[in-house]
């Protein structure tokens, strides 16, 4: 018997070993890439938590909401307007943009509350962004319009974010520290009510799971990570415009989960990664980018609906998120 076992717990054990090396690894990069390569990294590890917020309750809870879009533009804008008008410090602003997404997760919670799911969710939700974006259009004395509200220069605990360099470095504890907490979460009672209501929220509910406690709090760990990628997303282009949180943005946000993985952390990486440097690639060859990114998002669909990350749980086992959508 242990000789069949041994194996697979070695190779459980090998690759858990190699996703714990993979941010260490990271750290090197900035000695190799150069400025526009690293701001593609950035990009990347903004989106990287995105994805994991959006995936939250696209994939995990099972409700087909769009609210993602609104939640990133909270966080740009909280932490654009806290640090131009009241100038506090790059790190409290991160907080405020996390507690300013929960909010607004809270807000978007609510139309789930009242039993609305499925496309009539999801036309909200695409509702509430496109709200969010006429504030910001409109409200010109506070967030400058269509002009955009200029960044002033940032700081993280005394480190000046004014190289892609140190932003580099900001990021990726922020991105590690916050994909962490989700994936304990996720593994956690929490994260199983989670699941449990996405599989059968009435036989849940049997049980005697309070499943509006449970959806409120999956809307709002969503609108507070994605609200951390906001404030991340707001250093990075240190402009924050109107028309980065649109429904296109909505439609790239939806992209990296379904090209990634429903429901998986690993595949919310990979999503990620897939669809930032895609369009990058093919940045110079006008039109191509969106070319490219359409035609991934078939294919993948097409011949791996469980997302890129179905590939790797071939692979190892550990990999089989026990989250995971199959």
């Amino acid at each position: 018997m242990s000789e069949t076992t041994t194996p697979s717990v070695l190779s459980m054990t090998w690759w858990r070993w190699i996703c714990y090396l993979i941010p260490i690894v990271a750290l090197v990069i900035p000695f190799f890439a150069n400025e526009y390569l690293l701001w593609v990294v950035n990009a990347i590890l903004v989106y990287i938590l995105v994805t994991v917020g959006f995936n939250i309750v696209i994939g995990n809870l099972g409700q087909l909401a769009f609210a993602s879009t609104a939640f990133f533009g909270i966080g740009a804008y909280t932490t654009a307007i806290l640090m131009v008008y009241i100038g506090i410090p790059y790190a409290l602003a991160i907080v405020a943009s996390a507690v300013a997404g929960g909010l607004a997760g809270f807000l978007a919670s609510v139309t789930a509350l009242r039993g609305i799911r499925l496309y009539y969710l999801a036309i909200i939700t695409l509702a509430f962004g496109e709200l969010m974006r006429w504030v910001y259009l409109h409200g010109d004395k506070v967030t400058s319009g269509s002009d955009g509200l200029l960044m002033p220069q940032s700081s993280f605990f005394g480190v000046t974010l004014d190289s892609e360099v140190t932003k580099f470095y900001v990021f990726l504890l922020l991105t590690v520290l916050v994909v962490k907490a989700t994936s304990n979460l996720m593994q956690s009672r929490i994260g199983r009510a989670f699941v449990a209501i996405r599989d059968n929220e009435a036989s849940t509910a049997s049980l005697g799971i309070h499943t509006a406690r449970y959806i409120v709090l999956a809307f709002v760990w969503s609108g507070a990570v994605v609200g951390i990628a906001g404030a991340m997303y707001a250093a990075l282009i240190e402009r924050v415009f109107p028309e980065s949180f649109g429904l296109t943005e909505v439609i790239v946000h939806f992209g990296m989960v379904l090209v990634g993985g429903t429901g998986s952390i690993v595949g919310s990486v990979i999503g990620a990664i897939t669809l930032t440097t895609l369009p990058e690639l093919f940045r110079q060859f006008p039109g191509m980018d969106e070319l490219f990114f359409g035609i991934v998002i078939v294919l993948v669909l097409l011949f791996l609906p469980k997302g890129l990350v179905s590939l790797l749980r071939r692979i190892s086992p550990v990999f089989n998120e026990r989250y995971y959508r199959d």
